[in-house]
């Protein structure tokens, strides 16, 4: 059996000795050299001498990838040394250039550079030109690095990818008409002048859009990663280049993940007094560790169903230290950030992780609230067969109307090709659950939570872990069964791939504004508790965003407003209106 042609790699450029013998083979037999049918068939021609010599002329040329043989050279065809080498020469000389389109890797890691680099690219929000280097380098805890001012307040992979990361800011830019408008309009007030804001969000081109907003707006910023797979360490070069203190990598530890949120909160010379919040740790932390910040803490926004949910339990609690404004149940998140992102970026995720065909397969959606509804519209119009789980029976009469099953993740676990998570819970997805999947199904998680997959129960002496791509990993059964993991059950599409920056610009001006009204609001008119925005301020922020769409809005008459009992200019629904 002929053996397949292996891929080349940084180290080994070498072609294996068959594919040199093979071809000699092949023109021997052209000239009915070669033992067998092509030599002792009646109708087989030999080929002219003349017309030999160019076919030898022309493989020995291909092989040697244009290495310059005088005649005499190409007549020794039968020499497979001097082949061999000829290509490994040439081969080196190619796979050189091509390393210095690329980053240089560390030569211990040399096998995996080329394989990551590829993959890396259709992953990250930038191309392999400025992927990350292998997961064994140094953390960057370890080094020391400067900015082109000197400064070296931050704690990021590669200074020297700023300039790529600036160019992916600018491009997220033009994407986020707000909060340029803002810049223009607030710009020169500088509403948040002695603002002290602490941050712990995805670091993505577009949060970067949202932090150098910030830092117009007049407040002073120090940011740490919410996710450790999803920050893009171009962007945080490029915020650590024009000053921000950003303490943040793809591919952090756990350890390094609370360590980052500590350099944020714990510099000596600088104390926050605001919080902006995703997910609800950097909260967290500050309250087990640093306690005492809150006398000086205006307040705190969080974006996330998770953090929510915290802010509440403390406010139950009666620990709520500081009034915090709830921007995750806002329409302008709940409407268009956990719709129309997840909607469209559901897909990208999994593309580009898994290269599946989506027509057909049989997927499984637990939880059917906004998100949920995004992931299964953008699902259905793909083909797929969807299932949706559901605890809610008003969530649930949604899905049956919008078409779609609504079923116990028990009765189709075995016929699933893919299993989704979104409902912000725990335990969603657990061992007994992942027992009986079919072998190559995929789970994934679109909830900004980590534990909905009950991956604890996975890290077992049985089961095999085998990393096949960033963000994908099979886990392997005795049996030989094996699930496709993507992002460690963390959140799917801001770890493994980009997300509109359209949507997200309506969610950052929201954040923005709200960091605003908390801080410049007077005293005593944020108590202790969990606030949810104003409606004016939502319409607002909408409001910003129609001239991309050339929209024009119609205005209502005096009679009109007097009939409705609200005002012309808004808000035009009550707080309890579900849109």
């Amino acid at each position: 059996m002929e053996k397949e042609p292996t891929q080349a790699s940084w180290k080994d450029p070498t072609p294996p000795d068959e594919f040199s013998e093979s071809h000699m083979e092949d023109a021997s037999a052209l000239n009915g050299e070669k033992d067998g049918d092509y030599g002792s068939k009646d109708q087989s021609v030999k080929c002219s001498p003349k017309l030999l010599q160019m076919l030898k002329a022309a493989e020995s040329r291909r092989i040697g990838q244009g290495r310059d043989r005088d005649e005499a050279e190409m007549s020794d065809f039968g020499s497979v040394e001097l082949v061999t080498e000829a290509l490994k020469t040439d081969m080196q000389i190619q796979f050189t250039d091509q390393k210095q389109e690329f980053n240089k890797r560390p030569t211990k890691t040399a096998l995996r550079s080329l394989s990551r680099s590829i993959s890396q690219s259709s992953t990250d929000s930038f191309s392999s030109a400025c992927s990350d280097s292998s997961e064994e380098e140094a953390t960057p805890r370890e080094k020391s690095q400067s900015s082109s001012s000197s400064l070296s307040d931050f704690c990021i992979k590669n200074i020297k990818q700023a300039a790529f990361g600036r160019r992916e800011i600018e491009i997220a830019q033009q994407e986020m008409p707000a909060l340029m408008v803002l810049r223009k309009r607030a710009g020169g007030e500088k509403p948040l002048a002695g603002a002290k804001v602490v941050g712990c969000t995805h670091i993505t081109a577009q949060t970067a859009v949202l932090i150098e907003t910030l830092s117009v707006l007049g407040a002073q910023c120090r940011w740490a990663a919410c996710n450790i797979f999803s920050t893009q360490n171009a962007v945080a070069a490029a915020l650590a280049e024009r000053g921000t203190s950003v303490f943040a990598w793809r591919g952090e530890s756990e350890d390094d993940f609370w360590w980052c949120i500590n350099q944020c909160v714990a510099a000596e010379t600088w104390q926050p007094n605001m919080i902006l919040d995703d997910g609800g740790d950097l909260t967290h932390w500050i309250y087990k560790k640093y306690p005492s910040l809150f006398r000086k803490i205006r307040g705190i926004v969080e974006e996330s169903v998770t953090g929510i949910f915290r802010l509440y339990q403390l406010s139950k609690a009666g620990r709520l230290c500081v009034p915090a404004m709830n921007v995750n149940d806002s329409v302008t998140k709940q409407k268009f950030d956990n719709l129309y992102c997840c909607k469209e970026s559901i897909l990208d995720g999994l593309k580009r992780t898994t290269d599946v065909m989506f027509g057909g397969k049989q997927v499984v959606v637990c939880g059917y609230g906004e998100v949920g509804k995004g992931c299964c519209a953008a699902l259905k119009a793909l083909g797929t067969v969807v299932h949706v789980t559901e605890v809610d029976p008003i969530c649930a009469l949604q899905a049956c109307m919008d078409g779609f099953r609504v079923v116990k993740l028990s009765e189709v676990l075995r016929q699933a090709d893919m299993v989704i998570t979104c409902t912000g819970n725990k335990n969603v997805v657990i061992r007994e659950h992942l027992d009986k999947m079919k072998n190559g199904c995929i789970v994934c998680n679109m909830g900004h939570s980590s534990v909905e997959i009950d991956l604890e129960s996975l890290r077992t002496a049985e089961l095999r872990w085998q990393r096949v791509r960033p963000q994908v990993d099979h886990v392997i059964w005795p049996d030989g069964k094996r699930i496709v993991l993507l992002a460690e059950g963390r959140l799917l599409n801001l770890s493994c791939s980009t997300v509109p920056s359209l949507v997200l610009s309506i969610t950052a001006t929201t954040q923005a504004l709200a960091l605003i009204e908390l801080y410049s609001a007077p005293e005593g008119r944020y108590k202790q508790d969990v606030y949810l925005l104003p409606k004016k301020m939502d319409e607002f922020v909408a409001s910003l965003h129609l001239p991309t769409f050339e929209a024009h809005l119609t205005e209502l008459t005096e009679e009109q407003a007097k009939y409705l009992g609200i005002s012309k200019h808004g808000p035009f629904k009550p707080n309890y209106y579900r849109y």
